[in-house]
């Protein structure tokens, strides 16, 4: 049973029985004054009226609530917050609209979108009744229709979209689905504060296909890079030799530096060309061998 029904027949009924209260006092007072029937029965009937009136009459409305009224089926007006009068038989509180934010989750499910993909999507909706005179008299079931309405528009911009900018574009799709949303609730005193979509699905052996080919790019464009680099270090070798080719002194020194880097570590062995220990002079691969003695540790030797 509705709370709002319990609440407003409790405090009925407890009015009801303080009036009850009051009018057999009264009654006792008059039998014990002498007073006749007739009087009794005037000072009964009256109290026992407004006793009847309150338990039928009397509604409460919550804070957040606005009672809708009908008098003979006729919008007679909105009642509430707190407590209010009817008028018994005549009027009747038909609807209680709620003026609450209100989240209404939707989705769709199993949708093809443009290009022939089978998706699932959630998402959440926020709205508000801002006219419950329209909201209680234009459509039936307004909570209803907003959610099928909101699932409506899902499908149809789903239908309308590629798959990749439904994945990158949760944001222009709730913007989108607000605007058509409210479009159509608006009619009813209903406005769409904000849509979120909460999550998108799509079918495991298209999202393995995806991660492989996000992969596989990912490969092509280390690849890519690589290849810049050598050309970057061939540019530099070129520059290089225009360097060396009219200076045989700077040449020299060059492989000198790079021999003597070969030979500072511990145990190495180079193997130089015989003509490159000519161009440097070192005076054969003896003169290499003592070298190389030299620059060891006294415990390698």
């Amino acid at each position: 049973m509705d709370t709002k029904f319990i609440k407003s027949v409790m405090v009925a009924i407890f009015l009801f029985v303080v009036l009850l209260a009051g009018m057999i006092k009264g009654i006792t007072y008059l039998e014990l004054i002498g007073a006749t029937d007739l009087q009794i029965a005037l000072f009964t009937f009256p109290m026992l009226t407004l006793a009847m009136y309150i338990l039928f009459a009397l509604k409460v409305a919550n804070q957040w609530e606005k009672a809708v009224v009908l008098r003979l089926g006729k919008f007679h007006g909105l009642k509430g917050p707190g407590m209010f009068w009817i008028i018994p038989i005549v009027d009747a509180a038909s609807s209680w609209i709620d003026h609450r934010v209100i989240v209404t989750s939707f989705s769709a499910e199993k949708t093809l979108t443009k290009d022939t993909v089978p998706v699932d999507v959630d998402a959440v909706l926020f709205w508000v009744v801002w006219d419950a005179e329209k909201a209680a008299l234009e459509v039936k079931d307004y909570q209803a229709a907003i959610s099928w309405s909101a699932q409506t528009a899902l499908r149809d911009i789903i239908g309308r979209m590629m798959l990749a900018d439904i994945l990158v574009g949760r944001s222009a799709i709730d913007e989108e689905l607000q605007h058509i949303i409210d479009e159509r609730t608006t009619p009813w005193g209903i406005t769409v504060q904000s849509v979120e979509i909460r999550d998108i699905v799509i079918p495991q052996v298209l999202e393995d296909a995806m991660s492989r080919q996000a992969q596989a790019e990912r490969e092509r464009q280390a690849r890519v890079i690589l290849g810049e680099s050598e050309k970057q270090i061939a540019a530099s070798f070129a520059e290089a030799s225009e360097a060396y080719v009219n200076n045989p002194t700077a040449l020299h020194l060059r492989g000198m530096n790079m021999l003597f880097e070969g030979l500072k570590e511990k145990g190495a062995l180079v193997i130089v060309p015989s003509s490159a220990v000519d161009t440097m002079n070192l005076g054969g691969l003896s003169g290499m061998v003592s070298l190389a003695q030299n620059n060891l540790p006294k415990e390698n030797k």
